[in-house]
């Protein structure tokens, strides 16, 4: 494919005078964001889904392979099945598979085998990264900073779940090779996370333990 440049088509023009202000507005709406648990019923819209993942498509990519797949699932039947083979998976990681030091770094966040976020929550959308693609020949093509490239994609579709007034909880149950199959994917894309997606009930709570974030002068050196 031969390189092509186009002129910048869209430019997000702000003042230096008000670029504080946006970025500090930005990170006070950050702020209010949370992993959360506990689901209200209230349903969420196929077109917010799908515009949240649409924006989500939208991340910059290695090769701008755009190595990511993202399956939306609010049948309560499937959604029963994969909380039956996730808990079936944390159980043995809690059961002895996970190592002590492990299992108490998760103490203070409060977490068990007992996963009912994933019937509980509208919505579970689970996040697959493609190892490899294909090219039109059939043959295989190699995917580069795949790691990378869905981590970003998924930063974005977190950020925009909270733009929505949506929460969502990180799952990552180990081994996850269930999910290729029960979300019809073929072989060659990873499982990498499960976000069940909702809004907040009324009585919902997180870790304290949780809102402990480092400071700046921890995150950041400048040179």
């Amino acid at each position: 494919m031969t390189y092509v440049p186009i002129p910048l088509p869209n430019r997000v023009n702000i003042q230096k005078n008000e670029a504080i202000k946006v970025v500090s507005d930005y990170y006070i709406h950050m702020c209010k964001r949370h992993s959360v648990r506990d689901f209200s019923k209230e349903p969420v819209s196929n077109a917010i889904i799908e515009k949240i993942i649409e924006t989500a498509g939208r991340a910059p990519s290695g090769a701008n392979q755009q190595p990511w797949h993202f399956v939306a699932i609010k049948d309560p039947e499937k959604k029963a099945k994969i909380r039956a083979a996730a808990e079936h998976e944390e159980q043995a990681f809690y059961s002895g598979r996970g190592h002590d030091e492990w299992i108490a770094a998760l103490e203070p966040i409060g977490t068990n085998a007992s996963k009912p976020h994933l019937t509980d929550a509208p919505w579970l959308i689970v996040i697959f990264a493609e190892r490899y693609g294909f090219n039109k020949d059939g043959s295989r093509r190699k995917n580069y900073y795949v790691n990378e490239s869905v981590g970003i994609a998924t930063g974005f579709l977190i950020s925009a779940l909270h733009n929505a007034g949506l929460v969502c909880l990180t799952h990552t149950p180990n081994p996850m090779k269930f999910l290729n199959s029960m979300c019809k994917r073929p072989a060659n894309e990873k499982p990498i996370m499960i976000l069940p997606v909702g809004y907040a009930s009324e009585a919902a709570t997180i870790p304290e333990a949780s809102t402990n974030k480092k400071s700046l002068r921890d995150i950041m050196s400048i040179f």
